[in-house]
């Protein structure tokens, strides 16, 4: 990263990029187009779909079409005129248009939903492969994509019905929808009325209910949710909701509308976030991604379980009523999450939200009524239960059989309800879930007892109803105590998202004035007193203070701020008053972006998850066909009855898919979490996974191990003045913003008024970067070139012996030598430059640490062997390749991965290292540094220490670790528990109380990483 970037000729290219829909789109298609051999810069504009690419001529547009393609996107030429260029798609050409990659007709592909294991993607690609001219299907499960090479006459609505007939959701991508189909016409939703309904206790309360409403005029859908004690309505806009409270009433019930205002309109190719509630399992999460991808205009929908949170992904404009009623139809609820900054759009309206909009607020009132059922649930129960504990003192509690039916049936049917809903969901669905085995368990136990009650009413025996009713209040308990923990993994975005002003202090014409952060627009002055929080990005015009970043950074002191420092969203100001100009607001600021990063990285899965996919298809099936052969082995062995279905049962209650589908997604979520705290920004879970198992790193040096703000150190011209050689420097780089021409610039400024400012300014005209080499321009009526030593040997300028060896002994000692030259005729030698630079006080550190951890580190630098060797030896690199050319960065990391195997990481900041960070198996940049190296890498450094590295290998290889052990757990757990029932040695209560507090024990140990304290502090 010593020379300036560009090409001996470089060109600008603009493509038009259809199909992307949010800041995480951009970024794919950035790093997409930085990883192409040749490209030197990549801006994405996300509001205007396109792409601005600069890079040398040898790279083809067609290069860059075919990169945006394969990130799953569709890409055009634009022409001078801002149009698209009819171009055939790289994927699409014929062998005639690509000789070296012949592609087949036409290459499609499609967003794939409800697949959880490899056999899924075995269904799904033989199915596509059974579609008549398809000659090649790849099914990606982590990205949850196919693609099919086919002939022209293959549609994509072909594919997509081959999936959904194989049991699997399918829709094309943006890229393969046609332009005209990107905004199509969704049928006008009715109104949508909602009702909060009193007086509800079971089901047939809520048949009545719907039944009531849908008998009014004009209503086309009814449905209600107990749970929620909800009634949303679906009806004509002559309906009003007074004539659905009355009907409601009429029916023997309360009702009153709820306040809730009708969704904003999105703008195209929206994107909509749901909080989803009433999810259980993996399997829920894939019911409600079916519901959404169903509605009409959605292109894609993922749930997340572990934060109970959809996003949705629509190819034109989505109504959030809609999608809520999609949802609520499977058997869930869904609601539209509180405004954030994070998602919102700059400039939105973000309001803070109310006590009943505040997802906050309402998990908590869900949590207290959780805790209150199972309060009631235990004291139904306790009189079940106290003769079995009385009986050993001697003591007889034992319970009418008819008293004990009524207890156990409030507590089966009407505390137990949410598990007979859910596994009437399961079933419809054709899967099984957790709630499935409980209900079969639980309605086994409840029915033996029942028939024992009924057989003799006056001699029954020992009844079993303990068994049901304290199972179902365990089983309640466990969730309870499991969605406590749960909430506790996310803090670490609660924690950010309170960081989140919502007022702001405009500053117009001198006078101060308190307006919502809505109004803040870019540019606005924005005044910020001691101890106040700062409420948007910007740079400071007025005033110094010292910044406490310690939450968005992980820097533990105060960092110094004064004229032009950029100050970031969310940090506290300290002892002086600041107005500061902004520069990003809502989703744009830093904060936002972090927000997104750490809630992207908690939604994937990891890619040790495919194991746990792979068990959790087959796991019910096999609990209840294990259930079964217990029932019918025990009745075999002669054991009666009732030992072999109490042993059936305890197999089914015992059984817990919910340790094994939480055990990765809880620790991943704790382990982002912790490490966003302390400035280690993970992008997803496979760059979790591929960074604790990393076994060397490439650093770029400057600005990377090096503070990146070099000094010149040595100016000797050769026959001209000195002051003169600096003039001619400076006016060359002036117009460059390479580090290494500001310090050229700032010493011929500092030069100037140390003589008073009397020197004459000197213009330089056409003035261009040669990539590698330096910067050439006409100064005076002369052809000047700046650059490296390579560059002056290929220009074949010959230079004094002395002036040779003194630049020598200037790079052993660890200086970057340029030269300022005469580039036409005659050739020579100007000036000689030296550039010092500053090794960060926590390189060395970070080196070290990681090669206590097994890890090796290697330099990779643009800059001459002598610098790259002084800094090298400084830190303890062992390995160093100097003098690397921008494009050449990716070879070396090729090189890497050859001689030492594994998984090789690159570090850099850059433009120039965009390239080298996409080829690495890691990519790990600096946030110091451009947005092109941070969109291109999986892991971003909050802060420019390199100990952070280390810190990232470290808190990748505990959450890995905690993983492991939470999987060993819930398989062993698994194994242990139900041969142990199926054997008889473990009563069903004991089982209920085993299977309810296996998911919390998974839970509990994924936060232990929050523990964590990194070493960069």
């Amino acid at each position: 990263m010593t020379e300036p970037l560009a090409s001996a000729a470089l060109q600008t290219i603009e493509l038009n990029v259809d199909g992307m829909h949010c800041g995480g789109c951009t970024g794919r298609v950035q790093r997409a187009l930085a990883a192409v051999p040749g490209v030197v810069d990549a801006a994405v504009d996300l509001d205007a779909h396109t792409a601005t690419v600069t890079a040398q001529e040898t790279v083809a547009p067609d290069q860059l079409v075919n990169a945006v393609h394969q990130a799953g996107y569709r890409a055009a030429v634009r022409d001078a005129a801002g149009e698209a260029v009819a171009r055939p798609h790289a994927a699409h050409m014929t062998a005639d248009a690509t000789p070296s990659a012949p592609a087949a007709a036409t290459t499609i592909e499609l967003d794939i939903d409800g697949m959880t294991c490899a056999s899924c993607v075995s269904r799904v690609e033989k199915a596509l492969v059974k579609v008549p001219g398809v000659t090649r299907a790849s099914v990606n499960l982590a990205t949850e994509r196919a693609t099919v090479d086919a002939s022209a006459g293959v549609s994509a609505t072909q594919l997509a019905d081959a999936v959904k007939q194989a049991g699997y959701g399918a829709t094309p991508t943006a890229s393969d929808i046609d332009v005209p189909a990107l905004a199509p016409t969704l049928p006008t939703a009715p109104a949508s009325i909602e009702l909060d309904i009193d007086g509800m206790t079971c089901a047939s309360c809520v048949s009545r209910v719907e039944k009531a409403l849908a008998k009014v005029p004009g209503v086309t859908r009814a449905s209600v949710n107990l749970a929620t004690e909800r009634a949303t309505v679906d009806a004509s806009d002559d309906v009003s909701a007074a004539q659905l409270v009355d009907a409601v009433k009429q029916a023997g019930y309360g009702a009153t509308p709820t306040a809730v205002a009708a969704p904003p309109a999105t703008p195209a190719s929206a994107d909509v976030e749901l909080d989803i509630g009433g999810m259980t399992c993996a399997s829920c999460a894939g019911r409600v991604e079916k519901a959404l991808a169903a509605v009409p205009g959605v292109a894609r929908a993922t749930v997340n379980l572990a934060t109970e949170r959809a996003s949705v992904h629509g190819a034109g404009a989505l109504d959030a009523a809609t999608l809520i009623a999609a949802v609520t139809t499977a058997g869930y609820r869904a609601s539209l999450p509180a405004a954030s900054s994070a998602s919102a759009p700059a400039g939105a309206d973000l309001q803070p939200a109310s006590p009943a909009q505040d997802p906050d607020a309402r998990k908590r009132r869900e949590a207290i009524r959780e805790r209150n059922l199972v309060i009631g649930a235990a004291m139904l129960s306790a009189p079940l239960v106290a003769p079995m504990l009385a009986a050993p003192f001697g003591i007889d509690l034992m319970l009418p059989g008819w008293l004990q039916l009524v207890l156990a049936s409030i507590v089966q049917f009407g505390f137990g309800a949410r598990f007979y809903r859910a596994a009437w969901h399961a079933v419809k669905a054709r899967t099984g879930n957790m709630d499935l085995l409980v209900a079969l368990g639980t309605s086994a136990a409840y029915g033996l007892s029942l028939w024992m009650l009924l057989r003799d009413p006056a001699h029954p025996g020992h009844l079993y109803f303990e068994a049901s009713a304290v199972i179902v209040t365990l089983v309640r308990f466990g969730k309870w105590l499991e969605s406590r923990a749960k909430r506790q993994t996310t803090e670490a975005i609660r924690a950010l998202n309170a960081l989140r002003p919502d007022r702001a202090r405009v500053v117009e014409h001198g006078v101060e004035r308190d307006v919502p952060l809505s109004q803040v627009r870019v540019g606005t002055r924005v005044g910020i007193r001691p101890g106040e929080r700062v409420p948007v990005d910007g740079r400071i015009v007025s005033g110094r203070s010292h910044i406490d970043e310690s939450l968005i950074t992980g820097e533990s002191l105060p960092v110094p701020k004064d004229d032009g420092d950029a100050v970031t969203a969310g940090s506290i100001n300290g002892e002086g008053a600041l107005v500061v100009e902004t520069t990003a607001i809502g989703a744009e600021t830093t904060l936002a972006r972090i927000i997104r990063l750490v809630e992207s990285a908690q939604a994937e899965k990891a890619p040790i998850q495919r194991l746990v996919d792979r068990v959790s298809e087959v796991f019910v099936p096999a609990i209840l066909g294990i259930a079964v052969l217990t029932l019918i082995g025990w009745l075999i062995a002669g054991a009666g009855t009732e030992t072999a279905i109490l042993n059936a049962v305890a197999v089914l209650v015992i059984a817990c898919p919910c340790a094994l589908g939480l055990a990765t997604p809880a620790a991943i979520m704790a382990g982002t979490g912790v490490a966003a705290r302390h400035g280690v920004l993970i992008k997803d879970a496979q760059a979790l996974e591929l960074a604790q198992r990393t076994t060397v790193i490439a650093f770029d040096k400057t600005g990377t191990l090096t503070e990146g703000k070099p000094s010149v150190t040595a100016f000797d011209a050769v026959g001209v003045p000195r002051a003169e050689a600096l003039a001619l420097a400076a006016a060359v780089q002036r117009q460059s913003d390479h580090p290494l021409a500001r310090a050229v610039v700032a010493a011929h400024d500092a030069d100037v008024a140390a003589q008073g400012g009397a020197a004459e300014s000197v213009v330089a005209t056409d003035a261009r970067a040669v990539a590698g080499r330096g910067v050439e321009a006409h100064v005076g009526g002369q052809q000047l070139a700046l650059g490296s030593t390579r560059w002056r040997d290929e220009l074949g300028i010959a230079v004094p012996p002395a002036l040779d060896a003194h630049a020598a002994e200037l790079e052993r000692a660890g200086n970057t030598i340029s030269w300022l030259m005469r580039a036409d005729t005659p050739r020579a030698v100007l000036a000689l430059i030296a550039f010092g630079d500053t090794v960060k006080p926590g390189a060395r550190d970070a080196i070290a640490a990681l090669s206590a951890r097994g890890v090796a580190s290697a330099l990779v630098t643009g800059d001459n062997r002598g610098s790259a060797a002084a800094v090298a030896a400084a830190l303890g690199i062992g390995e160093v390749h100097a003098q690397v050319l921008p494009d050449d960065k990716a070879r070396v990391v090729a090189e890497l991965k050859r001689t030492h195997g594994g998984i090789v990481a690159m570090v850099g900041d850059g433009i120039n290292d965009a390239p080298a960070l996409a080829a690495a198996d890691v990519g790990i940049a600096m946030a110091t540094g451009t947005d092109v190296a941070m969109h291109t890498a999986g892991i971003t450094l909050m802060r420019g220490d390199p100990a952070l590295v280390a810190d990232a290998i470290d808190i990748s290889k505990r959450t890995y670790r905690k993983i492991q052990q939470n999987l060993f757990w819930a398989f062993v757990y698994n194994l242990v528990g139900v041969p142990l029932a199926a054997l008889g040695l473990l009563n069903p209560v004991i089982a209920g109380a085993a299977m309810a507090f296996s998911s919390v024990s998974v839970v509990t140990n994924a936060l232990l990483l929050r523990r964590w304290k990194g070493r960069a502090r």
